[in-house]
């Protein structure tokens, strides 16, 4: 059987393909993704003046689904699309819009030969549970077979954290120390007859691309003047030297107006064009990334690291993804490393200039390339500042892209929660002997055997 996700972000949209054996499909460790297709173009949230000119950009690769799905099984292959923080906030700014770009894709894929589910705006929390899940299920946190070939729950094996950062919003997501303590701020997730406190919390404006647009508003305010230039020069310490970025209209800096709103300077005047020059000084960008975070909000709080959000202490192990993974791949950097080695080639990549920086990338993408120092320091603030990890706690993170061949995105467990392939309500799995018990056991047969072989040789 076949399951199809769509994940409509900020920045763009990502299309999903599961699949599992017909006779499992209530049993776990069995779904696996079998195709990922990138759609053209920017996130759905873009075309709130123009709902129509969306569902086109989406056959490249659904005519690739369609490929990859056997014909007799289409009309049974259902299709989810959930929205995550772009819609969140275009819904927020325009409820109207919002509701026309999810008839228009009701309407396209009313035309496609899958079983569509629907399209819906998923809420933070959600974002970063279903992401939890996602993880922890890939990695087989949750069951694993024992030397029966039976399931069963993993003996003292805990779960992890899921960092996930995108392009309008971040989600943290683990089971605190004290679940109890810190009830009103965590949800009861039940999984394979388990329950699991787990906490989580998205950050809305702090996804990459919104951050950045806040830097730049920030920059903006400081240089602007009472008076309107047909030109205007701003200078930043985010971008690697001798990168030029020209922003046209000037107004593209505050869209969604949302997450920058408060920042926008009286003199406003939206087609004027804007010259970024960047000077790549690592310590003058943490300086203004930090104005990003509200850390007065908390007076000093230890459960409170900014904005005024409540959050235990992180324990345990965490993986990091989506644009979590991409700026430190960018960085040269994989999986488990010290905080040290992560400033260190923080501060490597940031001094370079634009010319070099195009030799040191694996793959050279210029809208990606001109952001990955301010993505640097900016992850760099969220997870030391913000969530309170330090050169201690760093390790415990694990940047990570894929388990498999399968990508560490919410889209699975959003699939998983809504095909009960996760039932709500499950019978309660045991767990396997414990080793004591199983030694115990060992040595009496053992024991046993040897009783029976010596009275044998005795007859």
């Amino acid at each position: 059987q076949y399951g199809i996700v769509l994940d409509a972000g900020s920045s763009r949209t990502t299309v999903y393909v599961y699949e599992w054996p017909a006779e499992k499909e209530n049993d776990t460790g069995v779904v696996s993704q079998t195709f990922k297709c990138n759609v053209k173009g920017p996130g759905i949230s873009s075309y709130e003046s123009n709902p129509g000119a969306l569902a086109k950009p989406f056959d490249d690769c659904l005519n690739k689904v369609k490929e990859r799905i056997p014909v007799h099984l289409h009309k049974n292959t259902s299709v989810y699309l959930g929205a995550t923080a772009g819609m969140r906030l275009l819904r927020l700014q325009n409820e109207t819009a919002a509701n026309e770009v999810l008839a228009s894709i009701q309407n396209y894929f009313r035309a496609q030969p899958f079983e569509f589910r629907g399209a819906q705006i998923i809420t933070g929390p959600e974002e970063g549970v279903y992401g939890w899940i996602t993880a922890n299920y890939l990695m087989g946190n949750f069951l694993e077979r024992n030397l029966w070939r039976t399931w069963v729950h993993p003996y003292r094996k805990e779960t992890m954290g899921a960092l996930d950062l995108g392009g309008a919003s971040t989600q943290i997501s683990f089971i605190p120390e004290d679940s109890q303590e810190n009830f009103n701020s965590t949800l009861q997730v039940k999984l394979y007859g388990y329950n699991y406190n787990v906490y989580t919390h998205s950050f809305q404006c702090y996804g990459r691309d919104e951050a950045e647009k806040r830097l730049l508003a920030l920059l903006l305010q400081v240089c602007l003047r009472p008076f309107a230039m047909l030109l205007l020069q701003v200078f930043s310490n985010c971008l690697n030297r001798f990168l030029g970025l020209c922003l046209l209209p000037f107004g593209g800096v505050w869209r969604p107006h949302l997450c920058t709103q408060s920042l926008r300077p009286a003199n406003y005047y939206p087609n004027q064009l804007v010259n970024f020059h960047g000077t790549g000084d690592p310590g003058l960008c943490q300086e203004m990334v930090s104005l990003l975070f509200n850390f007065t909000a908390c007076r000093d709080r230890e459960d409170c690291p900014f904005n005024g959000i409540h959050q235990p202490k992180v324990k345990g192990n965490f993986v990091a993804f989506s644009g979590f993974y991409y700026t430190i791949n960018a960085l040269n950097l994989s999986g488990h490393f010290s905080l040290a080695d992560f400033n260190s080639s923080m501060w490597f990549f940031c001094s370079q200039s634009w010319a070099q920086l195009q030799f040191m990338l694996p793959k050279f993408e210029e809208i990606y390339a001109r952001s990955y120092c301010f993505s640097a320091n900016f992850i760099y603030y969220l997870l030391v500042h913000g969530y309170n990890f330090d050169a201690e706690t760093w390790p415990q993170i694990h940047f990570q892209k894929e388990v498999g061949n399968s990508s560490i995105a919410w889209s699975l467990g959003y699939m998983l929660s809504l095909t009960n392939m996760i039932p709500a309500e499950g019978k309660l799995i045991q767990l396997p002997l414990k080793p004591s018990l199983f030694a115990g056991l060992l040595v009496f047969l053992t024991a046993m055997a040897l009783f029976c072989l010596l009275f044998l040789v005795y007859l």
